[in-house]
């Protein structure tokens, strides 16, 4: 029998890459002999990512149409139309038995090409709010992956699938490594711990709503951070936190042992990216959602408040959180019985098989191709 063949398509920010490269891991664990090709955007992180991963990937000159009124904008149709064309030939030449699209601005001419030359499509949608590409794809796709419960008023029912998304292994069963964490990040055991994570580029406004709290921060003996300040502010944060002097905030640009970070925290602040959450739901922390307002559709307030509605997080706007986060967090902290409630809560929200049962969907779309 012809082994399978997948072309996986997507990117441009690691909630898209790194369910994808989950999914491929996946579908080799299931069968090892099976042939697949990664597509992406030039220039964007999947790139350098897929390839560190062990998967060969090909680029499109494929960018976003800007929301705002730019001269960028009058590129996009030639550049669309050129990466329709490398996309068909991408496709003709490897020639998949599915190609499937987690989102992205490679995944929409890759799609759109595997569907005109008939080969079945799958689709992944990480977030509550469907994405575009997504939308558009949808009504030719075979099948739809999503994270969330009520995704039929963007997609055909009959589609759809709920598997949660794929997130790294080894933060499954964290509080085994609490240990290790306070040895990894030289912390206090017999301290509270706040993890705060803007992404790893990082995120203004949690930066600065720490070092706009220095002071309240200080007062707390009894309290330790994890703050990954993102590459971006790294310089301008350390140097800030240099000068306030309190050895209890640990400055950290990036963060390579998630799980042991996760296993030392008492709270949690995080943006509200679907990967996140999806991360978050696994570990049942105490979680404070700090939704990102530049993001299209405001998906991360969408993907936020499906986690509120069931008393499974704590919402801080963006525009409140200089102000705010910083005081509910250590009344969180504080606060056992609303820890422990915000933890049983989120508890039966996480999926840690996302990543195998989407691969198990995608052979079994093959099988009854072939038969």
């Amino acid at each position: 029998m012809k082994s399978p063949r997948i072309i996986i398509s997507g990117g441009g920010t690691g909630g898209h890459i790194y369910p994808a490269i989950a999914i491929a891991n996946a579908l080799k664990e299931l069968t090892p002999e099976c042939e697949i090709l990664f597509v992406g955007a030039n220039g964007k992180m999947e790139m350098e990512k897929v390839p560190q991963a062990g998967y060969p990937i090909k680029g499109l000159d494929v960018v976003g149409l800007q929301r705002k009124l730019t001269l960028k904008n009058l590129a996009f149709p030639f550049k669309l139309l050129k990466s329709l064309k490398s996309a068909k030939n991408i496709v003709k030449e490897f020639n998949p038995d599915v190609a499937v699209g987690v989102g992205g601005y490679a995944s929409g001419p890759t799609l759109k090409m595997a569907e005109k030359l008939n080969i079945p499509t799958v689709l992944q949608e990480q977030n509550s709010y469907a994405g575009i590409t997504n939308k558009l794809l949808a009504k030719k796709a075979a099948l739809i992956c999503v994270a969330y419960e009520g995704m039929e008023r963007f997609f055909p029912k009959d589609k759809i699938k709920l598997t949660g998304n794929p997130v790294r292994k080894d933060i499954l069963n964290v509080e085994n490594k609490r240990e290790e964490g306070y040895r990894e990040f030289q912390l206090d055991a017999d301290k509270k711990t706040i993890l705060i994570l803007g992404g790893s580029l990082g995120a203004r406004t949690l930066n600065d709503s720490i070092t706009q709290n220095f002071e309240l921060i200080n007062k707390k003996n009894d309290v330790q951070l994890i703050w990954q300040t993102g590459k971006f502010y790294d310089r301008e944060m350390q140097k800030l936190n240099e000068k306030n002097g309190n050895q209890n905030i640990k400055a950290l640009p990036f963060i390579s042992r998630m799980d042991l970070a996760y296993a030392v925290a008492d709270v949690v602040i995080s943006r509200a990216g679907a990967l996140s959450i999806s991360e978050l739901c696994l570990v049942k922390k105490p979680i404070i959602l700090v939704p990102s307002p530049n993001v299209s559709e405001d998906h991360q307030t969408k993907n936020a408040q499906s986690l509120v509605n069931k008393k499974a997080a704590l919402l801080v706007k963006d525009s409140e959180s200089i102000t705010k986060l910083v005081p509910t967090a250590l009344e969180l902290l504080e606060n056992q019985e609303l820890q422990r409630e915000l933890s049983e809560n989120i508890a039966p929200l996480g999926r840690s098989n996302a990543d195998t049962e989407i691969a198990q969907e995608i052979l079994n779309i093959i099988k009854n191709k072939r038969n």
